[in-house]
């Protein structure tokens, strides 16, 4: 359950206000979040904004007094790759101690255990080596162990996540200052409408597909926005010739995040408890029950906060394609298995709760990093990573329903693809260095560790693979390593049967997609050495004819 931090006029007294100010112990002061809202809602304002931003960094610059919020105001750039770099060392700090204790726990074994010789078995006439004898007792107790210790890190990962839905010191030290209509209790009075956002930037070619989805839908739309930011092509005359609304930016230099806001700062005043926020890729198609079950979820609980989407790639783009589809079915899975506890709210497609949205911007600057009064940060490279990660901190509790399908677009070819791959990468490892280590971030500092690890056992496998078969003169069978190896196999091509024949039989040769991982690996590696280079990240933009679908940004 998330509160929404302040709305001048509508919850309480000047005095109820100074003593809630008083409790969060950071001097404030007054300025407009929004626009002004009908007669219904009230005039919305800003939170009284903190006098200084929210930033590890040094005390001279953290109480320096803090302009007004503007279109170009962002985090400082040298501040963010401050912070990247303190993850940096911290991520590889992690790995290399992990690595140490996995070293010496090889030693211990290795001299408690003399291997057996290889015996010669003869099959169709051929002799050959194989090593009968299993590995030593050792290494499977320090095999449970360690995944005992994982399974124990993830619990207390997931158990601190969500008591932070019901202990947030934050909601505590606001909550007389909560408007009435934002409360959860005020919410069910009437159906969700859903107000849907389609920021777009030159979008005529794949427009057309995604609007034509939401007609589609078996609960429609209350109202469509197509964004059209900085467009050059007929995007917004597109829009209104399907019948929806079309708002252009104005000197947006953020991205899809700037758009957002502009946008956001228009139509949030004007909606009440039981209205929310869909933001969807204008590359993007929805399942026909998307909009239908995402209303239904929150209709049937007033503490649900926002409600994400599944996505799957399209289809096409050769090798390339079957690589990312069987990559995010194997994601879809994930979140399948974890009842849709969310990691992440896709930027592709999600519904929010207009309070939820208009808490995340009053916090900015002072619970969470940003721009005061924006909901989105566009210092943030992964805008939706970002979001999640600003909604979990304030207690917001989400969800992913398996009805709630997308279908996104894919990038077409590896040079698209590690530009893509490199933002989002480089954007979590940003994001969680701005926020630090708490109850809401430390399961995604956790996966970045376990990124970089794999990166290490991969390419050591590789490496000592490579030596193994340098090194022998003849070829030994381990018929335990074996068996393990075709249990590994066949949960790649289980995981991805849904995606059709080609996906099993490029999953049943496993070789292939573990250089894709590799190549993925590759990119999470080259995002640490332009953190700590301080290398600049930007969006890479990819254009296709307009028989296909569209444009994106990846």
């Amino acid at each position: 359950m998330l509160y929404p931090l302040s709305y001048e006029g509508l919850a309480c007294g000047p005095g109820a206000r100074a003593a809630a100010i008083r409790r969060t112990r950071a001097p404030w002061r007054r300025a407009p979040i929004l626009q002004s809202a009908p007669p219904a809602t009230g005039r919305v304002v800003g939170l009284l904004l903190s006098a200084r931003r929210y930033s590890s960094g040094p005390t001279e610059e953290r109480s320096r007094p803090m302009t007004e919020p503007t279109a170009g105001t962002a985090v400082p750039a040298a501040r963010m790759l401050s912070l990247g770099r303190a993850v940096v060392v911290m991520v590889v700090g992690a790995v290399v101690t992990v690595v140490a204790l996995i070293a010496a726990a090889g030693q211990l074994i290795k001299g408690s255990h003399e291997p057996a010789q290889p015996v010669e078995v003869t099959v169709w006439g051929h002799v050959t080596l194989v090593q009968l004898s299993l590995p030593p007792t050792s290494l499977f107790v320090a095999a449970g162990l360690a995944m005992l210790v994982v399974v124990a890190g993830a619990i207390t990962f997931e158990a601190g996540a969500f008591l932070r839905t019901f202990r947030n010191p934050e909601r505590r030290a606001l909550q007389t200052v909560l408007p009435p209509w934002t409360h959860p209790l005020e919410r069910g009075a009437e159906p969700v409408r859903i107000t849907i956002l389609v920021p777009a930037h030159n979008e005529e070619a794949s427009l057309p597909v995604t609007l034509a989805a939401l007609a589609k839908q078996t609960r429609a739309p209350d109202r469509v926005i197509v964004v059209a930011d900085n467009c050059t092509d007929r995007t917004a005359d597109i829009a209104r010739e399907f019948g929806y609304e079309a708002f252009e930016t104005v000197g947006n230099a953020h991205k899809k995040g700037g758009a957002l806001n502009q946008a956001l700062s228009k139509i949030l005043p004007g909606m009440g408890a039981d209205d929310a926020v869909m933001v969807m890729d204008a590359d993007t198609s929805i399942g026909p029950r998307y909009l239908e079950t995402a209303s239904a979820r929150l209709d049937a609980d007033p503490d649900l906060e926002a409600v994400g989407g599944i996505f799957f790639g399209e289809p096409g783009h050769g090798l390339i394609g079957i690589f990312q589809r069987n990559e995010y079915r194997r994601y879809s899975q994930e979140i399948s298995r974890r009842r849709g506890r969310v990691f992440v709210l896709t930027g592709t497609a999600s519904v929010f709760r207009a309070s939820a949205l208009a808490t995340v911007a009053a916090a900015r600057g002072i619970y969470v990093p940003g721009e005061p009064g924006r909901v989105y940060d566009t210092a943030a490279l992964t805008e939706d990573n970002e979001l999640t990660i600003a909604l979990k901190s304030l207690g917001a509790t989400m969800v992913s329903p398996r009805e709630c399908i997308v279908t996104t677009e894919l990038m077409p070819d590896a040079r698209h693809l590690w530009r893509q791959r490199l933002r989002w990468q480089r954007g979590a490892l940003e994001n969680i260095s701005a926020y630090g280590v708490t109850t809401a971030t430390i399961r995604y500092w956790g996966q970045q560790v376990g990124i970089a690890y794999g990166t290490v056992a991969l390419v050591s496998y590789f490496v000592l693979m490579t030596v193994t078969l340098l090194a022998f003169d003849q070829w030994v069978w381990f018929p335990f390593w074996i068996a393990l190896g075709c249990i590994f196999a066949a949960e790649r091509i289980l995981t991805v049967w849904g995606e059709g024949w080609r996906a099993r039989v490029l999953a049943a040769l496993i070789l292939p997609e573990l250089l894709y991982d590799l190549f993925l690996q590759a990119v999470f590696v080259r995002s640490l050495v332009d953190i700590v280079l301080r290398r600049s990240a930007g969006w890479g933009h990819v254009r296709h004819p307009a028989v296909q679908q569209g444009a994106t940004d990846g």
